[in-house]
């Protein structure tokens, strides 16, 4: 098979011109760095959440989504190291930004307000604690790397670059779907409180939600139950990793530090956690 994309945590097969697998490994990145401990079933749990939410919203936009069947791919991925990691997807035109839909003042947005910065050319009259729930949900586009940092950039820069009328139906549709999936989510305990969303555009230029939605890698999912304004809440993604890098001061340096045993699986028992209270 081809592979034509290694990413932090997914791999990419070309299997012909419209149709990729992607398979979804034990690989764990943050703060833009890969880490070199491998998280058991984390792959699993984060595939299996994802083909849950895109079934979930296929009512407002189009996914990639084709078979999540190892019969339906190529023989060489039907095998047990493929099983419930792997998934059959669209071939589409990928948009060169991210979009994360922010609705609590938490992680880079916190630190740029606490300096009483604007952040994607928002600024924020209203007083807010760490972790405080945005009076409304917004939008906050960044430019896409394959190494290094992702930049932040304003809604009128993403206008210039693909056009007012894009960036509304856009950011209609990313508003759209966190509100469904943070209504959702609330009600199995937990908090939704940021997401990351990347889009394509298919042969006749549809958009499609491609990538992963709602996991505990591209969201940041906190505890309900013991949510308290004012603190670093107990989430159920990789938040949990970020915050042993920081306390030992390794947080996004190279060659990154492999995670201890205890950190591991305690991160994989919260990938399990929290598969098994959205999707069971």
């Amino acid at each position: 098979m081809k592979k034509i994309i290694s990413g932090k945590v997914r791999e990419v097969f070309e299997i012909n011109e419209r149709e990729l697998v992607i398979v979804t490994t034990d690989r764990i990145s943050a703060f833009d760095v890969i880490l070199p401990t491998l998280i058991p079933a984390k792959g699993i749990m984060l595939n299996k959440i994802a083909n849950f939410w895109f079934d979930f919203t296929k009512d407002i936009v189009t996914n990639h989504i084709i078979s999540e069947e190892l019969a339906d791919m190529p023989e060489f991925f039907q095998k047990e190291e493929y099983t419930d990691r792997t998934v059959k997807v669209k071939k589409i035109k990928m948009m060169e930004f991210e979009f994360i839909v922010r609705g609590y003042m938490f992680g880079n947005m916190w630190n740029e307000y606490k300096k009483n910065r604007s952040f994607c050319g928002y600024t924020f009259d209203k007083d807010y604690n760490l972790a405080s729930m945005l009076e409304t949900p917004i939008l906050t586009p960044s430019t896409k790397s394959t190494e290094g940092h992702d930049i932040y950039i304003t809604m009128d820069k993403l206008r210039g670059a693909i056009g007012a009328e894009e960036t509304a139906k856009i950011e209609a549709i990313a508003l759209e779907l966190y509100k469904k999936c943070y209504e959702y989510a609330l009600t199995k305990g937990i908090i939704l409180a940021d997401t990351k969303f990347e889009f394509g555009y298919d042969e006749n230029g549809g958009i499609v939600l491609a990538d992963e939605i709602f996991t505990p890698d591209s969201s940041r999912f906190w505890d309900a139950s013991k949510y308290v304004e004012g603190a670093s809440p107990a989430s159920y993604d990789k938040q949990f990793v970020r915050d042993w890098l920081i306390a030992n001061k390794m947080d996004g340096v190279t060659p990154p530090p492999e995670i201890p045993e205890d950190i591991v699986m305690k991160t994989s028992a919260l990938y399990k956690e929290c598969y098994e209270k959205l999707v069971n």
